[in-house]
Parts: structure tokens; C-alpha cells; sequence
């Protein structure tokens, strides 16, 4: 399972967090060989054990679903990191399947996967479910996964909840899809699954949002009215700042924070002279704002300031005329946290 032989060149941080840091990159024997590394080697100490068990969790489950077509190649676990290939695919919630054959392949999936004794149990998330460039599914992020070494009670019930989140997937993406047993089994949680909303969640919820960086999206909107405008005309009025663009961005335990892009030759310090943190939270100064037929791209914007790295590599393999504008972009990015805003 162990793949010394190949030494990883990284790329890009995608996302970095108290209990990880994953950072896309290839081999040196081979730079057509993207890898994907979850680096451990760095955490604060106060986290380490939460890390260590995690880390832990994510390689059982992927040394036992090893040669299932649609999860990811483990090649080493160390004391540095967990390096594996890196995944092929377009996230669920911007590929939207509505392809029969794509949550065929996914029941597919999950069945071989529990004739190995594993569970996923993170597949509430869209994120960890893909869609390959042949259409067909893949997960990742193996982290909360487990491998049950006998078949009983619990591993049924966390199957069942695999597939029923699979299933809510289909109902969302595609409901014309949907059967009648399965609209019955998506509105059917397990009994684990009602206790831990009731008793677990709460905490979980708790520790994410003020460890993990997870926010509403309340007050997005709010700051962006009220505040932007003038954060924008203080900076275009500076002669050596042809454009600037902002964005919103999911602050440590509430709220929301903004994430201003500067086209300018100015550094970081002079912007900061501009507009102190107590104004904009993050300020990155840009060769270039990315356009399309002279407008700036807030879309592209949004995905950098909110470190979306994934969707935004879709949206380059799109769009691939962007890519020299936006790269040096996620290259100088100041939020490095993988946490979304949270609709209410």
C-alpha cells in the first residue's frame, strides 16, 4: 500500500483547518500524476489527537476500499501525511446529475463498499460525492468513515443512512427520478440518526463553528450593501488602483467577513494604509481582476475569497481563457479555511 518511491510536488493548498491541511500537487517521475496530500505534520498540539484519530479513521477506510473503481488510490499514510491520487471530478452540487446512469453507478458504489465492511457516513454533503469525466460517481474524504469488522446492527444502520443520503442527492438533483420506496426512505432518517441531531449535533455544531470556521450567511448581503461601496470608492480613488472587486467570506464562529480584490501595483501595507483590517478583513492586491467581454468576474471572486478551490478548477476546465488571469489570484489567497456559509 505504501508507494515510497514517488515524491510529491505541491501545487496548492486547497484547504487548511486545526485538524488537517490538503494540498494538491503531482510526482516529480511524473507530473501528469496529480496526488492530493492531507498534511499532519503541522497541527497544534491541542488538536493533534482529534487529528490523529481522524487521520486514523480516513486510512482504514481507504486501505479497505482499495481497487473499487470510484474512490481514491491510497499510495502512503505517514507521520507526514496521507498521500493519495488526486480525485477526477466535478462536485454534486455543480455537476447536478440528472443522468439515470449516475445514481446507478453511485448504488453501485455503495454496495461495494459494504461488501468490504465500510460505511462513508460524511455523504450528507454534496462535496464528497463526484462526478467523473466519464459520468460516472466517486467519493472522497474518507475522515469519518468506518470499517466494521462484523455486519450487525450499527453497520446496517449507517449503510442505510449512506444510501439515504444518496438518495436525497437524487431527490434534489433529479426528482423525476425518484420511486416511491425512495421518497419513503429519504424522509425516513435511522434512529442514530435522530439521536445524534438531538444530543451529538448541538456539540458538533458548536466545535465546528468556533474551531472549524463554519458561519451563517446572515449579514453577507448586509455588509456588502452598507459597507462596500464606500470600501470600493476609497480605494478607486487612489491613482495607481484601477479596479477593485469584493467579496464575502464565512468568519470563525459568526458572521461573515469581506475579502476585497485590488487591481493595483500597490502592496498589502499601502492597501493597508487604505483600508484597515477593522473595514476589510482581507485585502490582496492582483495584477489583474478576471473579466469576461470587460466585466469583472464575481463569480470567480466569490470562489477564491471562499477557498471553493474545486469548483473553481471546474469553472477553469470550463473557461480555460481565465486561468493565467486567476491563478497568480489563488496563489496570493489569504483565506485558507474550507468552510462554506450557511443558509438559513
Amino acid at each position: 500500500m505504501t508507494a515510497p518511491d514517488i515524491t510529491f510536488v505541491p501545487d496548492t493548498v486547497l484547504k487548511r483547518d486545526v485538524f488537517s491541511e490538503t494540498v494538491s500537487g503531482h510526482a516529480a517521475e511524473d507530473p501528469a500524476h496529480k496526488l492530493a496530500l492531507r498534511k499532519l505534520d503541522a497541527l497544534p498540539w491541542a488538536t493533534r489527537p482529534v487529528a490523529r484519530l481522524l487521520a486514523r479513521r480516513e486510512v482504514r477506510g481507504l486501505r479497505a476500499v482499495q481497487g473499487i473503481a470510484g474512490t481514491p488510490t491510497l499510495h502512503r499514510a505517514d507521520r507526514t501525511g496521507i498521500l493519495r491520487d488526486w480525485a477526477e471530478g466535478t462536485p454534486l452540487q455543480l455537476a447536478k446529475p440528472r443522468d439515470p446512469a449516475w445514481y446507478a453507478d453511485a448504488r453501485r458504489l455503495l454496495r461495494e463498499m459494504r461488501r468490504r465492511g465500510v460505511t462513508h457516513n460524511d455523504l450528507a454533503k454534496p462535496q464528497n460525492w463526484l462526478m467523473t469525466p466519464d459520468g460516472r460517481a466517486a467519493v472522497i474524504d474518507f475522515q469519518l468513515a468506518r470499517t466494521h469488522a462484523r455486519k450487525g446492527r450499527w453497520f446496517r444502520l449507517s449503510a442505510y443512512e449512506d444510501l439515504r443520503h444518496l438518495i436525497k442527492m437524487k431527490r434534489k438533483f433529479a426528482p423525476q427520478l425518484m420511486t416511491p420506496t425512495e421518497r419513503r426512505i429519504a424522509g425516513r432518517r435511522s434512529l442514530p440518526s435522530r439521536a445524534w441531531r438531538a444530543t451529538v449535533k448541538p456539540v458538533y455544531n458548536f466545535v465546528t463553528r468556533r474551531l472549524m470556521n463554519w458561519s451563517d450567511a446572515e449579514g453577507a448581503g448586509l455588509r456588502l450593501s452598507q459597507e462596500g461601496p464606500k470600501i470600493r470608492d476609497t480605494l478607486l480613488a487612489h491613482p495607481q488602483v484601477t479596479g477593485a472587486a469584493l467579496s464575502t467570506f464565512p468568519q470563525s464562529g459568526h458572521g461573515v467577513g469581506l475579502y476585497a480584490f485590488v487591481e493595483t501595483p500597490l502592496d498589502r501595507d499601502a492597501l493597508r494604509r487604505l483600508v484597515p483590517a477593522d473595514r476589510v478583513e482581507h485585502v490582496q492586491p492582483v495584477p489583474a481582476l478576471p473579466r469576461t467581454e470587460g466585466e469583472v468576474r464575481q463569480d470567480v471572486l466569490d470562489l477564491v475569497a471562499m477557498n471553493r478551490i474545486d469548483e473553481l478548477e471546474t469553472l477553469l476546465a470550463r473557461e480555460p481563457a481565465l486561468a493565467d488571469t486567476v491563478r497568480p489570484i489563488v496563489a496570493g489567497r489569504e483565506n485558507l479555511t474550507d468552510r462554506q456559509l450557511r443558509k438559513r
